[in-house]
């Protein structure tokens, strides 16, 4: 796909931070003596990350807004337009050496998102999609699932950890999804679940308790690939909702009212 100028920049810039993460990548192994010390390299190459994204992406466009997950909010001379940024979605899995994480890219013009990357570095797959445009990855077009049963589905979730409070409901949902489908995912990565569900590795994926930087871009991506997107509660914006459902059509209404308790 011949991709816009901004998608081009945005491509660039995941792709200079990518390698700067996969370089902090291969040290991360030998830290893991040390919980404390291998935890304050990985906000270290987080940190860097977010750095080399805004310089590219603030220097080609000066005048966007900037949302991002290590740093605070930038209003824009132009208002109508931002980048939503997380510059290593997956930030467990990269301290324990697990290759599964990604740096996600997205940007809004208007209150609505036009532009998506999201690239895992690990396993050079960029994902990415423009608003009309369809989804791609690397060189492929992108197509949800055709799974139209539940039973024979596989959805990713997130769930909640440390000390946070919204385990008991996580559980809940768990109890009942899994009796109706084929499997649940715990990954770790909320833009490249979003992501595989676009390619149709996954069925559909939700997960409450999001910011918007974890899926602004998978959300433009899940629907130019043909599958559908919702807030758990806020229907139409799931970004800002904090809690997201995503699926291929098929099945899109059975698993949110299975998520909804509805």
């Amino acid at each position: 796909m011949q991709g816009s100028a901004n998608l081009n920049l945005m491509i660039k810039a995941a792709r200079i931070a990518g390698r700067s993460l996969v370089k902090d990548f291969r040290e991360v192994e030998n830290l893991q003596v040390s919980m404390k010390g291998a935890g304050d390299f990985v906000s270290r190459a987080d940190l860097a990350s977010e750095a080399i994204i805004r310089e590219e992406l603030m220097n080609g466009r000066p005048n966007y807004g900037w949302l991002a997950e290590e740093s605070d909010e930038v209003e824009g001379k132009d208002p109508t337009r931002r980048w939503i940024v997380d510059p290593l979605d997956g930030t467990t899995n990269f301290l324990h050496g697990l290759a599964h994480w990604s740096v996600s890219i997205a940007l809004e013009h208007k209150g609505e998102i036009v532009s998506a990357v999201v690239f895992d570095p690990a396993k050079d797959e960029m994902f990415f999609a423009e608003k009309g445009q369809g989804a791609w990855m690397n060189e492929s077009r992108l197509r949800v699932s055709g799974r139209s049963r539940m039973i024979e589905a596989m959805f990713g979730t997130g769930l909640p950890f440390g000390t946070r409070p919204d385990l008991p409901h996580a559980l809940q949902d768990l109890a009942r999804i899994s009796p109706v489908c084929s499997g649940v995912r715990r990954l770790g990565s909320a833009a490249l679940d979003l992501a595989y569900v676009a390619a149709g590795r996954m069925d559909g994926f939700w997960e409450r308790h999001l910011h918007p930087w974890d899926i602004a871009a998978g959300v433009l991506i899940v629907r130019e690939a043909g599958g559908m997107v919702e807030g758990i509660k806020d229907v139409d914006n799931p970004v800002m909702d904090k809690g997201l459902i995503a699926a291929n059509a098929e099945i899109h209404e059975k698993f949110a009212r299975v998520i909804r308790n509805s």
